[in-house]
C-alpha cells in the first residue's frame, strides 16, 4: 500500500510541475527539458526517445541511449507501431521495448519509445501516456497560436500594402473628345506590385506609364510608392526622359539596396508639336496603333533599381503622330498559359488589339479579358495584369 502511495504521489509531482511549467507558458524547449527531469527523476524512466510531428518529425527528447539521437527523424514505418509489448524494431530502435503514440483529435502528433526495462508491464503507461499528451497538447496549442499569430500579422501586412499601393493609381483618368485613358488592374493575389499612373505636364503635354515591381507584399509596395514619389519630383523639374530614368534608377537602386527591381514603361505626348517621346526600361513592349500602322516600343534601357550607373539608355521619340491608340500592360497578360502550355504572346495580343483598336478602351479591355480567358481555360493566372490604354484625337 505504502509503495503505491509513493508511486501515486510522484505521478503527481510530475503532473505538477508538467502543468505548472505550461501555466507559466515557458517556451517549448523547457517544456521539453522539465519533462525530460521530470521523467528521470519522478518516474525513473531509464530510457527514452520522443519524435514529435513539426514540419517533419524529429526527435525532441531522449535520453540513455546508446548515442545522440539529436536531430534523428523517424522512420514512417514507426509510425504504425502502437501499443505493442516488445514490438519488432529493427536498428537502432530495437534498444526499446515499449512504444506508444500521442493523438489529439485523431491527429498523431508524437511517437514514445521507453526502454532499459527489467518488466514492461511495471512502467505506469497510461499515466505516462496522459503526462505526455498533456505536455505535446500545449506545445500543438503554442504552435497553433503563434501561426495565428503570424497568419494575423500577415493579412495585416497585405491591408497596409493594398492601402499603400490604392494611394499610387490616378484616382480619376481623362474622358474628353481629345483625350481618353482607361486602365484595369487585376491582382493576382491580395497585393501585387504592378503601377500605372497618368500625369498632366501641361495644357498640351501629359506623361502615361506602366511599372512592374519584383517582390509582393509591403516591401514592393513601399519600393514602388517611392518609385512614385520620385518620379512626381523629378517630373516637376524636368521633361527630359533621360534625365528622368537616370534619377529613378539610382533612386530605386539606393531604396532596394540593389535587390530588387523595377520595370517601366513611360510616355510622353505633346499636342503642340505631334511628338511622343519615350523610354522603355526593360518593360513588356508597349504598343501604338497609327494610321494604320503598328509600333512596338522597345527602345531604352534595362531595368531600374540593378545597376548603377545604368549601362546604356536610348529613349525614342515618334514624331508626326496625332491620332493613335495607345497600349501598355504587364507580363502577367502576355505570360497567361493555355492548358497545353503555351503563351498567350504579344503576336496575338497585337492581332487581338487591331481587330478590335476601334472600340471604346473599356469595352477593349473587357474583349482582352474574354479572349484570356477563352485560352487559358481552367490554368489559373500566374501573375497580376495590368492594362492602361489611351486614345489620343487632334
Amino acid at each position: 500500500m505504502n509503495e503505491q502511495l509513493d508511486i501515486r504521489d510522484l505521478e503527481l509531482n510530475a503532473l505538477l510541475e508538467i502543468t505548472q511549467a505550461i501555466n507559466n507558458n515557458l517556451p517549448e524547449n523547457d517544456l521539453y527539458r522539465i519533462y525530460r527531469f521530470t521523467l528521470l527523476g519522478d518516474l525513473n524512466i531509464k530510457r527514452l526517445a520522443m519524435f514529435v510531428k513539426d514540419e517533419d518529425w524529429c526527435c525532441k527528447v531522449h535520453f540513455g541511449t546508446s548515442d545522440s539521437w539529436e536531430g534523428v527523424g523517424l522512420p514512417k514505418k514507426y509510425r504504425m507501431i502502437f501499443d505493442q509489448e516488445e514490438p519488432d524494431l529493427g536498428a537502432p530502435f530495437d534498444q526499446f521495448q515499449l512504444v506508444f503514440p500521442v493523438s489529439h483529435k485523431q491527429k498523431l502528433l508524437a511517437v514514445v519509445f521507453i526502454g532499459g526495462l527489467e518488466k514492461v508491464d511495471e512502467v505506469p503507461t497510461t499515466f505516462l501516456m496522459a503526462l505526455t499528451n498533456i505536455l505535446i497538447v500545449a506545445i500543438e496549442n503554442k504552435k497553433l497560436a503563434r501561426r495565428q499569430l503570424e497568419q494575423e500579422a500577415y493579412r495585416r501586412e497585405l491591408e497596409i500594402a493594398k492601402k499603400v499601393q490604392n494611394f499610387l493609381f490616378p484616382k480619376s483618368l481623362p474622358k474628353t473628345s481629345r483625350l481618353k485613358i482607361d486602365a484595369v488592374y487585376l491582382p493576382h493575389q491580395n497585393v501585387g506590385g504592378d503601377y500605372y499612373d497618368y500625369i498632366p505636364l501641361t495644357d498640351d503635354k501629359f506623361l502615361i506609364c506602366i511599372a512592374d515591381v519584383s517582390g509582393k507584399g509591403v516591401p514592393a509596395a513601399l519600393l514602388m510608392s517611392n518609385f512614385q514619389a520620385s518620379l512626381r519630383t523629378l517630373i516637376r523639374k524636368t521633361h527630359n526622359l533621360d534625365e528622368i530614368i537616370h534619377e529613378l534608377n539610382h533612386a530605386t537602386y539606393v531604396s532596394s539596396n540593389g535587390e530588387n527591381f523595377i520595370t517601366f514603361f513611360m510616355g510622353m505626348y505633346d499636342y503642340s508639336d505631334h511628338t511622343f517621346s519615350y523610354a522603355n526600361c526593360g518593360h513588356n513592349p508597349s504598343i501604338i496603333f497609327n494610321d494604320g500602322e503598328i509600333t512596338v516600343l522597345e527602345e531604352g534601357t534595362t531595368v531600374l533599381g540593378m545597376f548603377d550607373p545604368l549601362p546604356f539608355l536610348s529613349s525614342s521619340k515618334i514624331e508626326g503622330i496625332s491620332d493613335f491608340l495607345f497600349f501598355g500592360y504587364t507580363d502577367g497578360l502576355t505570360e497567361t498559359f493555355s492548358p497545353d502550355n503555351e503563351q498567350f504572346g504579344l503576336d496575338r495580343l497585337i492581332s487581338l488589339l487591331d481587330k478590335n483598336k476601334t472600340k471604346s478602351l473599356t469595352k477593349l479591355h473587357e474583349v482582352i479579358f474574354t479572349e484570356l480567358d477563352d485560352f487559358r481555360k481552367d490554368n489559373e493566372f500566374k501573375d497580376d495584369i495590368t492594362m492602361i490604354s489611351c486614345q489620343v484625337s487632334s
